[in-house]
């Protein structure tokens, strides 16, 4: 059986913090799919295109990787996609429990669905999109927090 697994996120934009746990959760899944999740509840920054085209340039030529978008319950992309594993990554301990709630929720749903966790390195535990999102919207220096892809297009 292929080890299938789901990252979900907005990744509004992608940081290192999240390529850190995508760069080390390779070598643990056949495929792993990167899903821009839609929410309704947040207004990004950058479009879902602008996203996506992100993450693709970062992993063009990986063939373990595939972006989408989509909506709803991250359980039924899951379904949709053939993932039985969902990749979440903690910085923090209040991050842990806030994940372990969705991942239980996740597992009363779908049980053959297991959730996977990675604590990213030290270096990124303060590297948050939202604050990344802040520091940009006042012009400040996002260049330790991004990866090159973004930042040249940013600066664009």
């Amino acid at each position: 059986m292929q080890r299938i697994a789901l990252f979900p996120g907005t990744f509004d934009p992608i940081t290192l913090g999240h390529t850190d746990i995508i760069n080390r959760a390779l070598p643990l899944f056949d495929k792993l799919y990167i899903g821009i999740g839609r929410n309704a509840s947040k207004q990004p920054m950058f479009s879902e295109g602008q996203r996506q085209s992100w993450i693709e340039s970062i992993y063009e030529g990986n063939e373990k990787i595939e972006v989408l978008v989509y909506e709803g319950l991250t359980v039924d992309c899951c379904k949709k996609i053939g993932a039985n594993f969902i990749l979440r990554g903690i910085r923090y301990v209040n991050d842990f429990e806030y994940e372990k709630a969705i991942a239980d929720m996740n597992r009363s749903i779908a049980d053959n669905i297991e959730t996977v966790f990675l604590t990213c390195l030290p270096q990124y535990t303060s590297v948050a999109s939202t604050l990344v999102r802040d520091v940009l919207k006042y012009g400040g220096d996002v260049s330790k927090f991004l990866p090159e892809e973004v930042l040249q297009s940013i600066k664009k």
